[in-house]
């Protein structure tokens, strides 16, 4: 799994959240140019990518992982409004949420893929 959010305490507190439900965190980005370079080098089965990282928007990370076929939900506090018309159809769990929310993301993601 990949997961990319700036913002450090977040990220750690995600990191954990995804350990305790199972997740193998395989890469954490704070920067969309480490999370292009996670995408290539790996095989990565899901992905948790913030909308907004270090002041970049994540949507052409969001299509590459749509080209590759990786499920991906959005984590934002801007909601869905944020997200370009190509991407309003993607799962967005919005900022703050807790553990429950992020499980039924992912459920929802991954079952929506069978």
């Amino acid at each position: 799994m990949l997961l990319v959010e700036d913002e450090g305490g977040v990220a750690l507190l995600l990191e954990d959240m995804l350990e305790e439900l199972g997740c193998h965190v395989a890469a954490s980005a704070a920067r969309l140019s480490r999370a292009r370079e996670a995408v290539e080098a790996g095989q990565l089965d899901f992905a948790v990518l913030d909308v907004n990282v270090a002041g970049e928007p994540s949507f052409d990370l969001a299509r590459t992982l749509m080209k590759r076929d990786i499920p991906f939900i959005f984590s934002t506090g801007y909601g869905r409004g944020g997200l370009p018309e190509d991407l309003q159809d993607r799962r967005v769990l919005a900022k703050p949420f807790a553990l429950a929310d992020l499980r039924r993301a992912i459920t929802d993601v991954l079952s929506a893929r069978s």
